[in-house]
């Protein structure tokens, strides 16, 4: 009986031929191995560090230093700050350029991708021209070309063209007026704050509305009014708040005013229109993932061709574009390292660029620099997520 049991049962194999046991394995050795390697860099670089007599740590972030930054959006000295005020610098530069190019990429890019599909033999050709040219030609020379060809070239500060309204632009900037507000200029922005949601609840509302009964109300023309005729009717009545200090000649130089640097122009311009160029491909392939049937039902419904694209297929389009667009905004951030080669004081030029040289505090610079561009995009992807799940198909 016991005999015919055992013949019953299969015999266990060998564990080296068990799936199981060797993707274990495997998956300690790569674990092993990526330590030693870890610890073996960590190691040498400690060498390095102790024989040249520099000091590791985070310490060196309270030094003075001894350096001053052409574009600051915070107080900046040479003389009083330190390296954590000057990353901080870098830091806010970085953003600026990140958080304007995005926004400004966004529209041209929607604004391409849909002229691409235009009927406008001229409009098509014209966008379609764009794209190839700008995505096809690297970012770096577009740069150069942007900084060294468009902007160097530019008159003078005596020269300067003269758009009006203080308005002036030559080669070492674009000069505009620096607006001074006054003491009672807190309650425009308190009443923007109050457009703003109020304008938010009445969209929701609206929807709502509109998912029950059918009707549509006039939510662009209600949130223009909350938004902006809202703080104008304040500004008014406190008796015009705001001042402004306008640029002048003064001696060789421009005085006065908010000084545009041109480098910020040229990597700003130059982020905007090559990004631009791809996310006006992700819109087209958005846009013509959409069912021609669901713009013809449209049609039938009586919604000219504005409201079909805005109410029908862009809506359903951005379940398409959402993913895409998100890398790119990502590439545009990363993008803006570009920023040293035509001297823009962002992070890697300030941080990764004059405080290593003069810190020497390579693995610390480095590790903090690339933490940072870790967190955006980390903070990039989190709110990308987000829309990208509200625009969702949600099943029933």
């Amino acid at each position: 009986m016991s005999s015919a049991s055992e013949a019953s049962t299969p015999k266990r194999g060998s564990l080296v031929n068990d799936p199981q046991i060797r993707g274990i394995f495997y998956q300690v050795v790569l674990v092993a191995v990526l330590a030693f390697l870890i610890y073996g860099a960590a190691a040498n670089a400690i060498e390095n560090l102790r024989a040249a007599n520099i000091a590791s740590g985070f310490g060196f972030l309270d030094q003075a230093a001894g350096f001053d930054v052409n574009q600051k959006l915070v107080p900046y000295s040479s003389s009083g700050s330190t390296y954590a005020e000057a990353f901080l610098v870098g830091l806010l530069n970085t953003l600026l350029v990140a958080a304007l190019g995005v926004v400004f990429a966004t529209f041209l890019g929607f604004a391409i991708g849909i002229a691409r599909l235009s009927r406008n033999w001229v409009i098509s050709r014209l966008a379609s021209i764009y794209v190839e040219a700008i995505r096809n030609v690297p970012l770096l020379l577009q740069l150069f070309i942007w900084y060294n060809a468009v902007l160097k070239p530019l008159p003078g500060p005596r020269q300067s063209l003269d758009f009006g309204a203080g308005v002036y632009l030559n080669n070492r900037g674009l000069y505009i007026p620096e607006p001074l507000v006054g003491a009672t200029f807190g309650w425009v922005w308190i009443s923007l704050a109050i457009g703003t949601v109020g304008a938010f609840f009445f969209r929701r509302w609206a929807r709502r509305q509109q998912m029950a009964t059918g009707r549509q109300y006039p939510v662009g023309w209600v949130g223009l009014a909350l938004i902006v005729g809202l703080p104008l009717v304040v500004f008014f009545l406190l008796g015009e708040p705001l001042t402004f200090n306008y640029p002048a000649l003064r001696g060789f130089n421009l005085a006065g005013g908010i000084q545009v640097f041109p480098e910020f122009v040229a990597l700003l311009v130059g982020l905007t229109t090559y990004t631009a160029a791809f996310i006006a491909e992700i819109v087209r392939a958005g846009i013509l993932a959409v069912s021609r049937g669901q713009t013809e039902a449209a049609h039938a419904l009586g919604l000219h061709n504005s409201a079909t694209l805005r109410l029908v297929v862009l809506p359903q389009a951005m379940r398409v574009i959402i993913p895409p667009l998100t890398n790119q905004y990502l590439n545009l951030t990363k993008n803006s390292s570009l920023a040293v080669a035509i001297g823009y004081p962002d992070l890697v030029q300030v941080f990764m660029g004059t405080v290593l040289n003069q810190t020497g505090q390579a693995v610390e610079v480095i590790a903090i620099t690339m933490a940072v561009y870790l967190a955006i995009s980390l903070v990039t992807s989190f709110f990308m997520n987000i829309y990208n799940r509200r625009m969702a198909i949600v099943e029933r």
